[in-house]
């Protein structure tokens, strides 16, 4: 265990950092932003997740519906995530030329979170929830933390275009509209068919097919958030 005492953190940064059972005891915190995976985290004896997962459905309802494990809440979840995108799009192409390539404060630019969801499908919507073992997209972009990229098929050179990038995507959402009009409630139960091999995702065997689903709709939330909180900050700098 690491210990900091007397510490100026001050603007510090911690990325892609496990800070499970952390104690912060008599600190100083403003100005603060957290974005990960938060349970059970006890403000001042207050156990506040609770409260923000509630704010967060409130505010976002789809979430509602992705939680669902009804067919039809689920072809309802993915309208509403595919139309949040639909409309997102149409901002970013109407801010200044490049603004799709622009990261903010070290993360992904748009066309970069878009090439990561490519990467999502292919991992736990294609592998996962239908099986199958071909190649991942070139283009797609994974977390650094992902091993053997290049024996995945990804390119980490690729430098594609915004419409490169929404052309597989439409594709990818082709194939899950369809499995969607035909799952039933009795599919999304049964164990996810994951290839025995060792391709990525290696933690998802033993998962059932709705929690493979549930990750695939998870990720279009979170990172549509992340690419409209980016594009709200480009649009406050005014982006070349």
């Amino acid at each position: 265990m690491r210990r900091f005492n007397d510490e100026d953190l001050t603007g510090a940064e911690f990325r892609e950092c496990d800070l499970s059972r952390a104690r912060l005891v008599g600190v100083v915190m403003q100005d603060v932003e957290i974005d990960g995976l938060v349970t059970n985290l006890v403000v001042n004896g207050v156990e506040v997740m609770s409260y923000v997962e509630a704010e967060l459905d409130r505010r976002h309802p789809v979430r509602l519906l992705i939680r669902s494990d009804e067919p039809a809440d689920l072809r309802e979840a993915w309208r509403q995530l595919r139309k949040a995108w639909t409309t997102t799009t149409e901002r970013a192409r109407s801010m200044a030329k490049g603004s799709e390539h622009l990261g903010v404060d070290g993360e992904w630019s748009m066309v970069e979170t878009l090439r990561h969801l490519v990467f999502v499908h292919d991992s736990w919507f294609r592998r996962c929830v239908l099986g199958l073992t071909e190649p991942f997209t070139a283009m797609g972009l994974a977390s650094p933390f992902v091993p053997d990229q290049e024996g995945l098929g990804l390119d980490r050179s690729a430098r594609p275009s915004l419409d490169e990038v929404l052309t597989v995507r439409d594709r990818q959402a082709s194939e899950i509209e369809a499995w969607l009009a035909e799952v039933t409630p009795e599919q999304l139960t049964k164990p996810a068919p994951v290839p025995d091999d060792d391709g990525w995702p290696p933690y998802a065997k033993g998962r059932r097919v709705r929690q493979c689903l549930g990750t695939v709709l998870n990720e279009e939330w979170a990172h549509h958030g992340f690419c409209v909180r980016d594009l709200d900050k480009l649009s406050r700098r005014g982006a070349p």
